[in-house]
């Protein structure tokens, strides 16, 4: 997969350490080639001399909009790097809340492009021409749109087949699609996002607290019976808008 991120704060999108980028699953993903990450910096298509990508708002008011012509030239600058047609992402607090739905489509997308706004926020012309589709990862304002497709691309990235040690790790997590097998003959097998159960590893015995002996017992049956069941309830009493009726 190929990423392209527009934004005129290139540097944080580094993939050598320390970075983000530059360590744990994203890093090994880029060093095995299965995912490839491209910052274009926006100033860079600006016609002014300070190389000025943003301006005083029409109508008033406080901060400085993007202006039109530097982004959408940097997007098609960006989108003519390489053939594979790219999926717009524009990163907004106004945009879908991001779920682990989204972020299995767009993990299966060959090339995304993320444009991530600054100040605050960009002329909605250009917007509307390069109709991107608008996410959210939450209801609070950052900067910027960097730091929100970090989050994306650390998402989507354990996702790519080959990234972790093991493929089943993040079909395990939270909110990923688990089996319900069926109450009764009369039923079939359901599929529900849950929350992941608790975690536990040496020693048996900390400071009183005990592992569950369940996990002790070398019967996976009785193990995963168990897992799934305080999946379950975990998300029962966390996080009950997940759960079907």
């Amino acid at each position: 997969m190929r990423i392209d991120i527009l934004t005129t704060f290139p540097e944080l999108f580094s993939t050598t350490s320390p970075a983000v980028l530059g360590v744990s699953i994203p890093a090994r993903a880029i060093k095995a080639n299965i995912l490839s990450v491209h910052a274009t910096d926006i100033r860079a298509f600006t016609h002014d001399k300070h190389s000025k990508t943003d301006d005083r708002p029409f109508g008033g008011g406080p901060g400085m909009v993007m202006m039109c012509q530097p982004v959408w030239d940097a997007v098609l600058a960006a989108e003519a790097q390489d053939q594979r047609p790219a999926t717009r992402i524009l990163l907004t607090p106004q945009g879908t809340p991001l779920t682990q739905k989204i972020v299995e489509d767009l993990a299966t997308k060959p090339r995304l492009l993320m444009l991530a706004g600054h100040y605050e926020g960009i002329d909605e012309r250009v917007i509307e021409a390069l109709d991107p589709i608008e996410i959210s990862i939450g209801d609070y304002v950052l900067s910027g749109g960097e730091l929100a497709a970090l989050v994306l691309i650390d998402a989507i990235t354990r996702l790519l087949p080959g990234a972790t040690g093991d493929q089943l790790s993040p079909q395990q997590d939270s909110f990923g699609n688990v089996t319900i097998p069926p109450q009764s003959n009369k039923h079939q097998p359901t599929t529900q996002r849950l929350l992941d159960c608790p975690h536990y590893t040496k020693p048996r015995d900390w400071q009183g607290r005990e592992v569950p002996p369940v996990l002790l017992s070398g019967d996976h049956t009785k193990i995963a019976a168990w897992r799934l069941q305080q999946r379950m309830q975990r998300t029962f009493v966390r996080r009950p808008d997940l759960l079907d009726e």
